[in-house]
């Protein structure tokens, strides 16, 4: 991290004291290329993939200033042969920097000077000389592109202007003419194969070509891969897209005036190669025959030599001993005995087979029934390699935080594989965080504080329930069952916590794009060991109770020796007296402290959590480089309503104001609902538009009149308002009187610009809105609960610039953030009172924020 910030900061001081001419590279006769624009009927347009089609494009810039050519302007050209031809004479000389340095540290620093010369080169963007040759195939592109949208009389020239008072610099305007376009007029088929035929007619009326429609060459496309899918997935193993051809008929005499094209679909047989002659054969339905699953699988092994197992239409081969359960091997294979051959099943086996997490990426081919003359018996066969049936992970990891001076992790897990013969993944993990922290305890030893966890996950690649649920939710969805069960303790941190988790969860995707989870039992319990440490981590709530003390004539029994609340005893009597009116407090400060009390108790005190939850989502993106996507996610969740109906049968201990206690604890009871939306929008080459809003929600009801710390809602940070500490902003407009401000309503919204700078460095701009508020809770403060829509009103704006290093594997992440709209401020200060560079907040993060 180091080295790159110091990177940066070279590159900025390089380029504010010089080289500020951006056509110092670019040869005497030749123009920088600072602008392409697409002109029709004398007016310029915007068109997004035809702009796309540029072989040249401008050097990006941020904000209109070319940041990666000024870099790459800095280096020096031919930089390796004057540096080595130095070198070469100062070795040969009694100079001074021999003298000074040894001859391996010349060397040595000649290779460094080197390395950052390249480094500026490759991190910058040599300048984008506009070529004629360049500039005549974008043309001719251009004039194919609109070819493809059925302009087949179309012409596309361009015209190299240099800027007028710009010196060595030059744009590109490229002039359209469409033409009239060409429509679709009547359409005819010619089919080879009669199956082929009666598989068309089935599905004929989606297809993606209409009479009257205008030609769209992508449409032809379309249809063409539609066909293929239809024929591979209705029984025609050996279908070849090539067998698919248009003939169109068009006239392209404009005097003519015809714009109308007769299309013909025409579906040849299989071509089939022999020697150097190509047969044709005709395309017929092909069934599976047999079916043959190889577990334990090696090349090496002889297929003569394994044992067989005939189960369900299946053939299971297996060498001395088979590890795994007839029902696991074959409940993965999609395709059944008998069946009719279909693309989609060996997809689907193929994901069946990952999700079971034991073996290695399966081969699985499909052959010729040997003794069939008619060839349309198929034998499908699967390889399976087992991983291996143990596998051990160490980590380590050095860490620093407001909680822990230094600390250093130790996490491992052991994973064991097929448990019960069903290719069960049994997970055990193990953490152990020992860190230093001069005010965490009084002793003078180093690590003074500690966290120690354990986790035990069994993982089913199937649903694991009473009841069968193959109806609802078939094997194609990639069904799971978790069972995980986790405990930690603390020491010496906050309120010394120890924690005990428990879940059964259901997981399993309705279609490529969907996933439901389902955590039908949740079970979290929180014990607060050292509450008596409260108004030492919440310290500033401590200050707010102090402040208060301070107003009054206190003896000696509440306060220390700074004369000040001692802790926790004297704050704790304080507290307690002053509600209790043996300490004569005015009403607001009385109102205070028992707020002040109320946050105590609700903080120290322990919590038991019971709840389910469902999660549904949609992820339309289709990979890391697809940047046109939405996601979805919207979640819901009852907690306490279980233990609910076991309270009105069991005689359970009650509060004293009647709430019931299980264990010595009052468990939650609160209903729960989220809804996350992200959109990408790909602006252009290599820059995006990226939305996101969110809205959460937590309602306490019966046993509850708050929600537990741990499952509410906080503002702030780095993935959220990046103007904001975590934690610091709201609730509403209260000013964030706390530590850590949490509540059980949220509502943000984040908008970023993203877009690169040069190489691997990347720049953002971004707006962030959002803030939470206590709701139907037991929070009477107006300024921090959500009373009606004026409450919107404290909505917090945030702006910033970003800058980004990709890794390829990660991102690194600098975003500053600065307060635009504040509601913690009087109403005629809200707006742009602290956007300066001392209230700027720094945000550091992996990966992008969403």
């Amino acid at each position: 991290m180091k080295t790159l910030l110091a990177k940066i900061t070279v590159i900025v001081l390089l380029f504010l004291l010089g080289s500020c001419n951006v056509v110092k590279r670019v040869p005497n006769g030749e123009l920088l290329l600072t602008k392409n624009t697409l002109i029709e009927n004398n007016e310029p347009i915007k068109d997004i993939n035809m702009e796309g089609l540029y072989y040249q494009n401008p050097n990006s810039n941020v904000l209109g200033f070319p940041l990666g050519l000024h870099i790459y302007n800095i280096a020096k050209p031919k930089s390796d042969s004057i540096y080595l031809a130095r070198l070469d004479t100062t070795l040969k000389k009694n100079t001074l920097a021999e003298n000074i340095l040894s001859k391996k540290q010349l060397i040595e620093w000649t290779k460094t000077k080197i390395n950052f010369q390249n480094w500026l080169r490759k991190t910058g963007e040599a300048p984008i000389i506009i070529q004629n040759l360049q500039t005549k195939k974008t043309s001719d592109k251009l004039k194919a592109y609109l070819y493809t949208k059925g302009y087949f009389n179309a012409d596309v020239t361009y015209n190299i202007k240099p800027l007028e008072n710009k010196k060595k610099k030059g744009k590109v305007d490229y002039i359209l003419e469409r033409g009239k376009p060409y429509y679709i007029d009547s359409i005819s088929r010619e089919v080879a194969s009669p199956q082929i035929d009666s598989i068309f007619k089935r599905f004929k009326r989606n297809s993606f070509i209409k009479e009257g429609a205008q030609y769209n060459l992508e449409n032809f496309q379309k249809e063409r891969d539609r066909l293929t899918f239809i024929f591979r997935n209705s029984g025609i193993y050996n279908f070849q897209q090539n067998s698919i051809e248009y003939l169109i008929l068009r006239d392209t005499v404009m005097e003519h005036k015809d714009y109308k094209m007769p299309v013909k679909l025409i579906i040849n047989n299989y071509a089939e190669r022999n020697g150097d002659s190509i047969t044709q054969q005709e395309y017929k339905v092909h069934t599976i025959d047999k079916i043959n699953i190889y577990a334990d699988y090696s090349f090496s092994d002889n297929y003569y030599e394994l044992d067989t197992i005939n189960y369900n239409g299946y053939t299971i081969y297996y060498s001395k001993k088979l590890r795994y359960s007839l029902k696991t091997l074959t409940n993965v294979i999609a395709a059944k005995k008998g069946a009719i051959y279909r693309d989609i099943d060996r997809t689907n086996t193929y994901r069946q087979i990952s999700n079971l997490n034991t073996f290695k990426y399966p081969n699985i081919d499909y052959t010729y029934e040997p003794t069939d003359s008619t060839q349309t018996k198929l034998i499908n066969n699967i390889y399976l390699t087992p991983l291996k049936k143990f596998t051990a992970v160490l980590d380590v990891d050095l860490s620093h935080s407001n909680i822990q001076d230094f600390g250093i992790s130790f996490m491992g897990s052991i994973i064991s594989r097929n448990v019960f013969r069903g290719a069960e993944t049994l997970k055990i993990s193990g953490r152990s965080t020992f860190g230093s922290q001069k005010s965490a305890a009084e002793n003078d030893r180093f690590f003074n504080i500690s966290e120690i966890g354990a986790d035990v996950k069994l993982n089913f690649p199937r649903i694991f329930f009473p009841l069968n649920t193959d109806k609802w939710i078939t094997k194609s969805m990639i069904p799971t069952t978790v069972f995980s069960v986790g405990s930690s303790v603390q020491q010496n941190i906050g309120l010394d916590k120890r924690t005990l988790d428990g879940s059964l969860a259901y997981n399993w995707h309705p279609t490529s794009l969907k996933k439901v989870g389902l955590e039908l039992l949740d079970i979290q319990y929180i014990k607060n060991v050292n509450i008596d440490n409260f108004f030492n981590v919440y310290q500033t709530t401590y200050s707010r109770l102090n402040d208060i003390a301070q107003d009054y004539d206190l003896d000696d029994t509440y306060l220390n020796e700074s004369d000040n609340l001692s802790i926790p005893t004297g704050a704790n009597s304080f507290i307690t007296d002053a509600l209790a009116n043996q300490i004569n407090v005015s009403s607001d400060d009385r109102e205070d402290i028992r707020s002040i009390n109320e946050r105590k108790e609700r903080l120290t005190d322990n919590n038991l959590i019971v709840a389910s939850n469902i999660t549904y989502t949609i992820n339309s993106r289709r990979g890391l480089l697809d940047n046109n996507f939405y996601l979805f996610r919207t979640k819901f969740e009852l907690a306490g309503n279980l233990l609910s109906l076991i309270a009105n049968s069991a005689n359970l201990e009650k509060t004293s104001d009647d709430k019931n206690l299980l264990f010595g604890v009052q468990y939650s009871q609160y209903a729960k609902t989220e809804f996350d939306y992200i959109k990408y929008f790909e602006v252009s080459r290599n820059k995006v538009l990226a939305f996101r809003g969110f809205f959460g929600v937590a309602i306490p009801f019966g046993n509850s009149t708050s929600i537990p710390f741990s499952r509410s809602y906080f503002a702030g940070g780095s993935n959220d308002n990046r103007g904001w500490q975590a934690y610091s902003l709201g609730p509403g407009s209260s000013g964030s009187v706390n530590d850590f401000n949490e509540a059980n309503l949220k509502l943000s919204f984040n908008l970023e610009y993203r877009f690169p700078i040069a190489g691997s460095i990347k720049g953002a701009l971004f707006a962030d809105a959002g803030n939470i508020w206590n709701f139907l809770d037991n929070v009477e403060d107006d300024s921090s609960s959500f009373n009606s829509i004026s409450s919107l009103g404290d909505i917090a704006l945030a702006s910033g610039i970003g800058l980004r290093y990709d890794f390829g594997f990660f991102v690194f992440r600098l975003d500053t953030g600065f307060k635009v709209y504040d509601p913690a401020l009087a109403y005629n200060r809200r707006w742009l009172t602290n956007i300066n560079f001392n209230n700027a907040v720094l945000n550091i993060g992996i990966n992008y924020p969403f």
